[in-house]
This record gives structure tokens, C-alpha cells and sequence, in this order.
């Protein structure tokens, strides 16, 4: 052991930060709310820490594009120039989980003796400030649906309404529960329990935006408090992405803690990872009933650190909507009377857009520190795109297994069943392979959005218009699955195909 712990790495440091101006022009920028989580997990740390770091890795952010790579600008403020400082490639959520497993293995493959990674969005900020600009109001603005909106001329997805990530994940909610053989009540039955055990973790973690327990019953339910978003999510079901919230932890090796005196009841040892992907286009995947790529991810993770899921203690299964921690649970055997978040999920914890695994990452190691030995933390980003699983623990891990590639892509391709021709201009027969519906900021149906299959299997979009009332009933009222369900896809006047029930 003394000749591997200059390589075993362990997490020492962890901080972050909510920040809640009543003038959004007194509010932290991204960099404000890095530099200040950062700061509390040196200060967790025993101080010293910022001085000695090797490598800072920033969670690349949306909410102020116009800073561009802020690593350089965090470096600076920190009064450093590390060896290695970057932001990750893409602001998505399993961005935290790559970047504590890249440090982690470097400082097993003793390049690094000590990293930081971190992260800080302030959508809250960034919505008032355009408010005030326009002379309007903050709900109007939404920097997260505008930036994946910009890319040029309407696509296919676009013109059928999928364009951010809570128009898309929807999808696999309808198409899982029709897989698991759950009627409409039962499915959001599970949704609240598990929304409203993420409440109740909110509600006692110092760290979470919103704190306050709340029922199942009043998260499914919808109201002109808890409005329709994209069915069957409400807006207590789904991300809550206007916040202000910055966290951060530092990583070093189990040598360099001993040395500056950390209490070893304060170390956690970081495992080994596993990540895996779907094709980045969501039209382009085998089904929206599970993700092998999320299966290869998890069980890889579990099966490289020696664990099971009677092992665990605490899980934090990623939660932008509810059919992430769904699927996932399903992979692992998590029963739903077990919180499956230690830090309070997207929508009460927070949703920092890619940066909220780094709040897991603190939530898990205070808790680990508390009481319990081993947790699992696992990450989702993009479109339901990217998983990255990690495993922490009270206890080092052999150092072979922390050194092990964390890239199961390959495993995850050969495993993926064969990917539906998309016909983008199909008219014909066909049955709905998953929908859902669209709602305006009042409540309305904007209109229903269908993914076909038609007779020779290939995937098709088509729209239900919000006057065909009975049609959207249908997919809506939970009486019968429309999953399944027969139909026609017919050529509108607009250049679009819309959906009509046999």
C-alpha cells in the first residue's frame, strides 16, 4: 500500500455555492460561482490545496456563452497556471463524472499529483438580465432551449417540436412504460414516488435549490402552479434549469492527503469508471424503451469495482426527467422505496445544466463521510446521449482497477439491436413506436408529435394538430395505450405529415 499511495486517488476537498441576488446585476457570473465553490472545497480541504493543483477542468457552460472557455479566466482568478487547464467539450451532464474519472486515472498513472474539477451556471441570472434588457418578464427567456435551438434552418426535428431535451426524453418515458407493462396511473405513480423521495433529500440538503418536500401526488398532478410541459411531464417533473449554482471538489492521492494532515475519516477513494453513448441523433437510435449504452455503462461500473447493488449504500441516479432514473434503476435492481439521489435531483436539487453531477459529487462524499462505505454515481447528458458510472468508496480500490480504460463504446455498439431506416417524407400505414405532446406556456396542446414505424419497419415523425381534440385525448387521458396503436401518416398542406387514428 505505501508504494501505491502515491497513486491512489482521493477526493479531499468538495464546496459549492447557490447564489440568490435580488439584483441579478449583484449575481455571480460562471466563473464568480467556480472560483467561489472551488475556494469552499480548498477550505474543506484543510487550505492549500488551489497552490498545488496540476490540473483544473471546468464543466464548459451555457448560461454566459459570450465568456467562451472560462478555464483560463477561473486560472487566472485563482492566481494559478496549472499544467493541465481545460473545460469539457460539451456542457453535458455526465461531463462531471468524465472529468473526476480523467483525473482520477491520471493521478493513478502518476501524471497529476492534485486536480480540481469544476463547474457554475447562472441561468437565473442570465434570464433576469434579459428581462430587464427587453422590459419583460424572466419566464419568457429561456437560455438553455435557445441555445439548442440555433442551429440554422428548421431541421426535421425542429418542425416536429424536438428540439431541447424535454421534448425528446418524453419519448422514452411513453416507450418504457409501455415495455414495463405499466398502465398511465402506475407509471406516474413510480414517477412521483421517486420526484418526491428527491424532495424530501432537497429538503435536508443545505446545497439544494428548492427545499421543500413535496407529495407525489402534487408533482403528477397538473396545475396552473405545476403546468404541462411535454407529456406526461409537468414542470415539477423536469429539470429546473434557472438557478445560479457553482460546485466544485479537488482530487489528490492518498500520499499527499496523508501529508497535509487530512483526517483519513474525511477521505473518499474514487473507483473505477465506465462510459458508454447512443448515436448523438436521437432518431437514429435501435428504441426508446431502454439504452444499452446505459446498461453497458452501469453493470461495467459495478463488475470493475467488485459490487453489486446490495453493496451500495447511496446512488445518485441522474434525474433531468423521470425516465433516466427509471431505466436506470431497472439495470441495477435500485428498489423505488430507496432515494436514488443524495443531493436532491434536477428539479429540487437544482439543474446547473451539465455541472450537476459536480453537486452530486459533494452531496455523495458528505454523505459517505457521515455513515455507509460505497456509492454509485451515474451521469447522463445530451438527448439521453451520453452515460458515464463511477464508483466511490470509504476503502481504496486496487490500484489495476482505478487504471482501467473507462470506454465501453465498442461493447455498447455490438450490443445495440439494428437502427429503423428514418423516412423522413413517409406517408402510408403504421403504428405509434412512442409520442408525446407539446404544451404551450398556458397549458394548451401546441400538438402532438408521433415516432411510426411503417410496415417495413422504418421510423417515421408525424404531428396530431391541436383541433384534432379526440386525438389528443387519446394519447393523453391514460384510458388505453396508444403505444402500438394503428394508424395512417398523411401528407399536410404545410409540406408536413400528420397522424390520423384508425
Amino acid at each position: 500500500m505505501s508504494d501505491d499511495a502515491a497513486r491512489i486517488p482521493v477526493i479531499v476537498g468538495v464546496g459549492q455555492v447557490n447564489d440568490r441576488p435580488k439584483d441579478p446585476r449583484e449575481g455571480l457570473d460562471p466563473v464568480g460561482l467556480m472560483e467561489a465553490a472551488l475556494r469552499e472545497a480548498d477550505r474543506d480541504a484543510g487550505g492549500g490545496w488551489i497552490g498545488r493543483l496540476d490540473s483544473l477542468s471546468v464543466v464548459d457552460q451555457l448560461s454566459f456563452r459570450e465568456l467562451g472557455d472560462v478555464s483560463g479566466p477561473l486560472a487566472a482568478r485563482l492566481g494559478i497556471t496549472p499544467k493541465l487547464c481545460y473545460k469539457s467539450s460539451y456542457p453535458g451532464g455526465d461531463t462531471p463524472i468524465l472529468m473526476l474519472n480523467e483525473a482520477a486515472r491520471r493521478i493513478a498513472e502518476g501524471e497529476i499529483q492534485v486536480a480540481a474539477v469544476t463547474g457554475g451556471e447562472a441561468l437565473r441570472t442570465a434570464a433576469q438580465l434579459a428581462a430587464l434588457k427587453a422590459g419583460d418578464d424572466p419566464s419568457a427567456h429561456n437560455p438553455l432551449r435557445q441555445a439548442t435551438g440555433r442551429a440554422g434552418p428548421p431541421s426535421l426535428r425542429q418542425r416536429y417540436g424536438l428540439t431541447a431535451p424535454v421534448d425528446v426524453y418524453p419519448l422514452y418515458e411513453n416507450a418504457g412504460r409501455a415495455a414495463y407493462g405499466q398502465t398511465f396511473a402506475q407509471a406516474q405513480a413510480e414517477s412521483g414516488e421517486i420526484w418526491s423521495r428527491f424532495s424530501q433529500v432537497a429538503a435536508e440538503n443545505p446545497g439544494a435549490w428548492i427545499r421543500k418536500p413535496t407529495p407525489p401526488e402534487a408533482i403528477v398532478t397538473p396545475s396552473s402552479e405545476n403546468r404541462p410541459i411535454a407529456f406526461p411531464y409537468n414542470k415539477l417533473m423536469v429539470a429546473n434549469s434557472s438557478v445560479n449554482q457553482g460546485a466544485g471538489f479537488i482530487v489528490t492521492s492518498l500520499a499527499a492527503a496523508r501529508e497535509a494532515g487530512v483526517a483519513e475519516d474525511r477521505l473518499v477513494f474514487v473507483g473505477a469508471g465506465a462510459a458508454a453513448h447512443e448515436p448523438g441523433d436521437y432518431l437514429r437510435r435501435d428504441r426508446y424503451d431502454r439504452s444499452v449504452s446505459m446498461a453497458v455503462s452501469l453493470n461495467r461500473a459495478l463488475e470493475l469495482n467488485g459490487v453489486t447493488a446490495s453493496d451500495l449504500d447511496f446512488v445518485e441516479l441522474y434525474s433531468c426527467f423521470p425516465c433516466v432514473p427509471k431505466m436506470a434503476r431497472r439495470v441495477i435492481g435500485w428498489p423505488v422505496e430507496k432515494p436514488a439521489t443524495v443531493f436532491g435531483g434536477l428539479t429540487f436539487g437544482g439543474g446547473p445544466i451539465g455541472n450537476y453531477m459536480s453537486h452530486a459529487v459533494v452531496s455523495m462524499v458528505l454523505k459517505l463521510r457521515e455513515s455507509g462505505r460505497k456509492g454509485l454515481l451515474f451521469a447522463n447528458g445530451g438527448y439521453a446521449t451520453n452515460n458515464h458510472t463511477i464508483v466511490l468508496s470509504r476503502e481504496p480500490f486496487p490500484l489495476e482497477t482505478v487504471r482501467r480504460d473507462f470506454d465501453f463504446q465498442a461493447e455498447a455498439d455490438a450490443a445495440r439491436e439494428p437502427v429503423p431506416e428514418l423516412d423522413e417524407a413517409y406517408t402510408g400505414p403504421g403504428t405509434i413506436e412512442t409520442y408525446t405532446v407539446l404544451y404551450e406556456r398556458d397549458g394548451r396542446p401546441k400538438f402532438g408529435v408521433i415516432v411510426g414505424r411503417g410496415p417495413a419497419g422504418q421510423r417515421f415523425l408525424a404531428k396530431v394538430p391541436p383541433s384534432e381534440e379526440a386525438a389528443i385525448d387519446f394519447l393523453t387521458n391514460g384510458k388505453t395505450e396508444p403505444v402500438g396503436r394503428a394508424g395512417e401518416a398523411l401528407a399536410g398542406p404545410d409540406g408536413d405529415v400528420y397522424w390520423r387514428l384508425n
